[in-house]
């Protein structure tokens, strides 16, 4: 797989954003792998609870508050994705700073809204 699209704070709950944007990538044909608090599966799509060394991570999409994501800084980074989105919620300055100093792509946007106007 390539192009890979990485859900960070997945979650199996149906309600949640991360939820939901996993289903989206998947119906969009989108390659997708997730990480969250706990182990799960949603559709086909299977959740781990440890960092992965994935090796084509395209996109990180964020569904963790700020001071979660720091124990996820290092690990983002070395997986070298072409963008990481700041879903809402998430913004977190310092870490935006971070990954452009590695010449990573910062977005604060919303994942639901990019697949939904097709600017995904």
């Amino acid at each position: 797989m390539k192009n890979i699209t990485l859900v960070l704070g997945a979650s199996t709950n149906p309600n949640r954003y991360s939820n939901i944007a996993i289903k989206r990538l998947v119906d969009r044909n989108l390659a997708v792998v997730a990480i969250g608090l706990r182990k799960g599966k949603v559709l086909e799509v299977v959740i781990d609870d440890e960092k992965q060394d994935y090796k084509t991570i395209d996109t990180v999409t964020l569904y963790l508050n700020s001071k979660r994501q720091e124990a996820y800084y290092s690990y983002i980074i070395a997986l070298n994705p072409r963008r990481v989105i700041f879903n809402p919620g998430t913004e977190n300055m310092e870490f935006v700073k971070l990954l452009q100093e590695n010449n990573i792509e910062a977005e604060i946007a919303c994942t639901l809204v990019l697949l939904s106007t097709n600017q995904y």
